[in-house]
């Protein structure tokens, strides 16, 4: 007998997990709160820079319809302003990815996976589901999964106390959609400015619903100058809002933003929130037990830009495991430890990240310093937003990471 499984969320986890688990025979209901034309036509939900390995995975489903016309990615860039000096720079390099990036507008992306899923036999629920929702899946399905990071029903899976390391928001967020910015020479990067006390700013090149574009990323922090929205209240103004930002905090990217106009009035964002692990198995009030999957029990801070990226690779690794499963139970213990095998991957990345939220140890000072210096040095830090396992143990251990510095430096010299 075929297995049924529901989806709850329709993004990039939910909606590539389903298309994965349909390919395979499986009978899927996806529930999604917004049809492919609302998403389409609303406001930009992310800024989603995606690194090759999480590429490979919609590959590998046939689901990168955008590879052609989507501006590539090529590298890395950091950028540390003086603060003593205006218009100069305590840091400053640039490397190459091995493999380019991509950003595509989930505006574009998600309305086109719906059609997919759709041609493909899925069912296609649109509401906004509660718990009596979840009951009727559980009910009526083999196996019922979280894939929503926001709403009533996220809060069925309990907090992490021991895995979340903030209980509120450590940056003020916002996004900006432009046409019109000069590209980055010689080669296009996502461009991170980072400010000491203050906050961080990057940029890069992405594919929207007109074309392409560049996504400004605004990550200030809490009660710093950067964190400046709450006034906002007309796209022009955010704008206008998000040049300022650039030509204070970020002088050497200002320069590129002389002709910048909003793709949309939609192309903008902001708010915050706290990065928050949750527990993977949520249980229902009849005793049946849901299962929660990338945003729901993992959200990070974007300042790294691994959401989509963590999406994808949960998605993969969650549809390895159903497909393993075969005809057995989907058990909460198998709900935890599939999620488990998952965390020990998602967990370097949050650590990661969680480092680039604190003031900066004197040890990743001197490094991302030293790879001004050493060119393969740089390209091992551009890279490891891949795969940001790689980073360890030298992010995290002074001795490790000086060691890494001193060899690097030895080859250059």
């Amino acid at each position: 007998m075929t297995r049924r499984i529901a989806i709850v969320g329709a993004g990039q986890s939910g909606l590539q997990t389903a298309i994965g688990l349909l390919d395979q025979g499986y009978r899927v209901t996806l529930v999604s709160n917004r049809s492919g034309e609302e998403i389409a036509n609303g406001r930009v939900m992310s800024s989603q820079c995606m690194f090759n390995n999480a590429l490979q995975t919609e590959r590998d489903l046939g689901l990168n319809f955008w590879e052609e016309e989507c501006p590539p990615v090529e590298g890395i860039g950091l950028t540390v302003p003086d603060p003593e000096a205006a218009g100069s720079t305590l840091i400053d390099w640039a490397a190459r990815l091995d493999k380019p990036a991509q950003s595509v507008d989930q505006r574009l992306k998600m309305p086109r996976w719906m059609e997919v899923f759709k041609q493909k036999g899925g069912e296609l629920v649109l509401l906004d589901a509660g718990i009596d929702t979840l009951e009727e899946l559980a009910a009526s399905h083999d196996l019922v999964m979280l894939a929503a990071g926001k709403g009533e029903i996220v809060r069925l899976f309990e907090r992490d106390a021991e895995r979340s390391a903030f209980d509120k928001p450590q940056r003020a967020l916002a996004l900006t959609y432009v046409k019109g910015m000069e590209p980055s020479e010689p080669f296009s990067r996502v461009a991170f400015n980072l400010v000491p006390g203050v906050g961080e700013y990057f940029v890069f090149p992405a594919l929207t619903v007109n074309g392409p574009c560049e996504i400004m990323v605004f990550e200030g922090i809490p009660g710093g100058p950067m964190d400046c929205w709450q006034d906002v209240t007309t796209p022009a103004q955010h704008l206008q809002r998000s040049l300022e930002l650039v030509r204070r905090f970020a002088p050497a990217q200002a320069g590129r933003c002389r002709h910048l106009e909003l793709t949309d009035d939609n192309g903008i964002l902001a708010g915050r929130f706290p990065p928050t692990i949750r527990k993977p198995v949520a249980r229902l009030p009849s005793g049946r037990c849901i299962f929660g999957m990338a945003d729901a029990v993992v959200v990070n801070d974007p300042i790294t830009g691994q959401g989509s990226n963590n999406a994808a690779k949960c998605s993969k690794l969650y549809l390895d495991a159903i497909i393993a499963r075969a005809d057995e139970p989907f058990t909460p213990e198998w709900m935890q430890q599939t999620f488990e095998r998952y965390w020990s991957y998602a967990e370097d990345v949050v650590t990661w990240t969680n480092t680039m939220l604190r003031p900066p140890e004197p040890h990743l000072l001197e490094l991302l310093g030293a790879a001004q210096q050493a060119p393969e040095l740089a390209a091992m830090i551009a890279n490891g937003f891949d795969n940001p396992p790689d980073y360890f143990p030298w992010w995290t251990s002074p001795e490790a990471c000086r060691y890494l510095i001193g060899q690097h430096l030895k080859k250059e010299a």
